[in-house]
């Protein structure tokens, strides 16, 4: 388990943690006279993309994080934000490479190869959807990204309208904590993805007001929001019935929370809870039953 949170800690870091880092830049750093044909991803959540708009057999190479859509396993690795393998990114001559906005040299030398890149800077929900077209542009695949565009639209107004008209629950969105105890919880703050995710399934922060993505919660800061519902996003496809009930009974040592009385501590699964590209609709039909059951019966 102590592994799984690891590397759910990692995936968050490379998918939501560069919000500060503006707003969305010019896409390219060279001019782009046809579609790039040998493509390298740094970023999982644009890997994804590039797959369901149809540019997955431009891809050459992805980030050491990469694991979905399974055809990524067996392209090369060449590390990721922190660490990029730029002797072996050069060495595959690619044409086009996916970056994040904040890895300054990499580009400065992907520069002097004479290699486009395309960066990638989102602060929350809504810039999901226009990075989709901009790479559908950039990889002559644009008409495919719209479509991927319309399909999760109708799905996301879907889970709207079911929810419609419905109270707002106060919610503990929680992506981290120490296994088997009530240490270094992290939590959604106010901004960002997470927040957008679940402000859309129909809950209502306890933290909005906190303007951060993350806020380290303690017991005492537990007692006082006093959440009606508490969801927790865990890394991995499953966990066995002993560590599920295991988990949540660690919520009644803080028994004054309204949650744990009404026992509505849910435990959710997958990295597609934190990654902000083709799955995260489903992630938000997620979100929306725990917060909501009634409404999907």
């Amino acid at each position: 388990m102590a592994a799984r949170s690891q590397r759910l800690t990692v995936l968050l870091v490379l998918c939501l943690g560069l919000t500060l880092s503006g707003p969305l830049p010019a896409r390219a750093g060279q001019a782009r006279p046809k579609p790039p044909q040998r493509i390298i991803s740094l970023v999982p959540a644009i890997t994804e993309v590039l797959f369901a708009i149809g540019a997955g057999p431009q891809v050459i190479a992805v980030s050491s994080y990469d694991d979905d859509p399974p055809e990524v396993t067996k392209l090369p690795k060449v590390g990721a934000l922190l660490d990029p393998d730029t002797e072996r990114i050069l060495a595959l001559r690619p044409d086009l490479v996916i970056v994040y906005g904040s890895q300054t040299t990499l580009k400065e030398q992907l520069a002097k190869a004479g290699i486009a890149w395309f960066d990638y800077r989102h602060a929350g929900l809504a810039d999901v959807f226009p990075e989709f077209v901009a790479l559908g542009s950039r990889t002559g695949h644009e008409a495919e990204a719209r479509t991927r565009v319309a399909e999760m639209e109708a799905r996301l107004n879907a889970v709207r309208t079911r929810i419609a008209g419905r109270p707002r629950p106060r919610t503990l969105l929680v992506f981290g904590r120490e296994p088997r105890a009530m240490r270094t919880l992290e939590a959604s703050g106010g901004i960002g993805f997470l927040n957008d995710m679940l402000e859309l399934a129909g809950g209502r922060n306890v933290f909005a007001d906190v303007r951060t993505q993350a806020v380290r919660v303690s017991t005492e800061m537990l007692i006082t929001r006093a959440p009606d519902v508490v969801v927790e996003l865990h890394y991995g496809s499953t966990m066995s019935q002993i560590d599920v009930a295991a988990e949540q009974a660690v919520w009644k040592r803080v028994g004054a929370v309204p949650a744990v009385k009404a026992g509505r501590i849910h435990l959710l699964f997958g990295d597609h809870l934190v990654v902000p590209g083709p799955r995260l609709v489903r992630a938000v039909e997620e979100l929306a039953r725990a917060i909501h059951p009634d409404a999907f019966r």
